[in-house]
């Protein structure tokens, strides 16, 4: 995994973007200066006592128009995606230091340990919540709150035993099940910090807590 700063995230992107409207602007403008090149030499070479049909001359014509208008189109599209890439970049810099809440089971674990967030559909009898390592092996479990609605809890990154794990990211799990037995839904989200912008991929993620990185996609809520 890689991560740039600010200037460097910036520089690199509208670099690359650039090269690419340029490379594609510059095929197309020469395939548009060759087309009027031959279109020009073939009226200076027309036979005067039979010329160029007019149909032929004007379907010509429509092409030379085709084509301009295709290089203006494909130059704002260029201009409008340039642009849209930065804001991208600029809001998701701005998030750098931010708390928030991403939507999902696996979350990593910081000093104090992981802030996670379930929401129960419906009225429970019984909750349990498991913690997997990266390995999925069961390091903690514990029964959790039946009301129906949003609940919160920290692990303190101990195992069963109490003793401290491994830095890494960790999935919780809930299991719900009402008075008949039927299982009830849990939505899942966790709380973090925003440590780095990565676009190493060629998409613009968040890094959290340096361990994993989320798409702005999935964040629920930002708190500065």
């Amino acid at each position: 995994m890689s991560t740039v700063d600010s200037t460097t995230l910036y520089s690199s992107g509208s670099a690359t973007s650039a090269s690419s409207s340029a490379s594609s602007s510059a095929d197309l403008t020469s395939d548009f200066n060759t087309f009027l090149t031959l279109l020009s030499v073939q009226l200076q070479n027309q036979n005067p006592l039979d010329p160029m049909d007019a149909n032929e001359f004007t379907s010509q014509l429509v092409q030379y128009a085709e084509v301009e208008q295709q290089i203006e189109t494909n130059s704002n599209l260029e201009g409008i995606s340039s642009t849209l890439a930065a804001l991208s970049v600029s809001t998701a810099l701005s998030y750098v230091g931010s708390e928030v809440t991403v939507s999902g089971e696996t979350a990593p674990l910081a000093d104090d340990g992981i802030d996670w967030i379930y929401d129960l559909e419906g009225e429970a009898d019984s909750v349990t919540l498991t913690i997997y390592d990266q390995d999925e092996n069961e390091i903690w479990s514990a029964d959790g709150d039946t009301e129906e609605g949003l609940h919160s809890f920290t692990w303190d990154g101990t195992n069963s035993d109490g003793e401290p794990v491994d830095e890494g990211n960790y999935t919780l799990e809930v299991k719900a099940y009402d008075s008949d037995g039927e299982e009830i839904e849990a939505g899942i989200a966790f709380t973090s910090t925003v440590s780095a912008v990565d676009t190493s991929d060629g998409d613009v993620t968040l890094e959290l807590e340096g361990l994993m990185r989320v798409s702005v996609d999935s964040l629920q809520r930002i708190k500065s």
